[in-house]
């Protein structure tokens, strides 16, 4: 099946390549490829068929649906797998909300909840929590956006090192706690649960605050099935996932994704299956039909609908 690995498109502007994304940058704007490439325990661990287009389709979606709470960095969506973006000052914070006590890497509420952390975002959980459970209130609970690894801090460590001024914090709280609640609201109503989630934001020219980078998605989101979420919590068992856990929780169970130099090749039975899920979860979620144009190659489908972005 023809995958998005990587792109080399000419005449786009100097091009960087992100964990997900191919990024073209030009004076006033962003072109913003999303590749099929898969990322977690920062690094590649798989390409997913359609996965780019699933994510960049569904951000669409989601911008389109947000932007009542807060502004986003969409000027336009020539492809499914491109999004042509206002180019803007990110900020270093990754606004990570969390609404159940789960999680597998080592930033997860889970992880460090098992470690022995009960703070989280200002609330303080108590002892005894089960995994998967839902937590008392939707919990902020931001990372720093460095290029060796992300960490979890406090918010006034936040501020005291210096990545965030402590009024821009507090609002980009509120932003990102009201973006999960309307996330959550048209998930349930699609029969399902946004379990937690992680949004980027960067300031304009007028340093007002603007959503960027993807919302929503399969990747930057987990889901579980909503109606059978309380009987297999009930019961011990783990939640019926709609998203990429199940893959992590393979790598976990088959090496050290965060050490080994090199890891093990996705089954080709879960590649699948995750594809399958990625477009499942995109047509439930936005009642849209998942349809690209696949008589060409993907790559060349991407390069004849940015032909007006051309800067030569």
């Amino acid at each position: 099946m023809d995958t998005l690995k990587e792109t080399h498109f000419a005449d786009l502007g100097e091009r960087r390549q992100g964990k997900v994304r191919d990024v073209y940058v030009q004076p006033d704007k962003l072109i913003l490829v999303a590749t099929d490439r898969h990322s977690s325990f920062d690094r590649i661990i798989a390409h997913i068929p359609q996965k780019g287009a699933v994510l960049n389709l569904s951000s669409a979606f989601w911008f389109e649906n947000t932007a009542d709470i807060v502004p986003n960095h969409v000027l336009d969506v020539p492809d499914p797998n491109v999004t042509v973006a206002k180019r803007l000052k990110p900020l270093p914070v990754e606004a990570v909300v969390r609404g159940y006590l789960t999680g597998t890497t080592s930033t997860s509420i889970w992880t460090r909840y098992q470690a022995g952390e009960r703070i989280f975002g200002g609330l303080t959980l108590p002892d005894g929590m089960k995994k998967n459970a839902k937590l008392p209130s939707a919990i902020f609970d931001p990372t720093t956006k460095e290029d060796a690894h992300d960490r979890t801090l406090s918010l006034k460590a936040l501020v005291e090192e210096g990545f965030i001024e402590a009024g821009l914090l507090e609002k980009l709280r509120k932003v990102a706690l009201a973006l999960f609640a309307r996330g959550q609201d048209v998930a349930a109503r699609h029969g399902l649960l946004l379990v937690d989630t992680k949004y980027e934001f960067g300031l304009d020219a007028d340093g007002g605050l603007v959503l960027i980078d993807e919302i929503h998605t399969p990747d930057s989101s987990r889901y579980w099935k909503l109606d059978t979420y309380e009987a297999r919590i009930a019961t011990g068992n783990e939640p019926d996932y709609f998203d990429k856990e199940f893959l992590r929780i393979w790598f976990r169970e088959h090496c050290n994704p965060y050490e080994d130099a090199t890891l093990p090749e996705a089954p080709a039975d879960m590649v699948a299956e995750l594809s399958r899920r990625y477009i499942a979860i995109y047509e439930q979620l936005t009642g849209r039909t998942f349809a690209v144009d696949r008589s060409i190659p993907v790559a060349q489908r991407i390069d004849k609908n940015l032909a007006k972005y051309r800067m030569a």
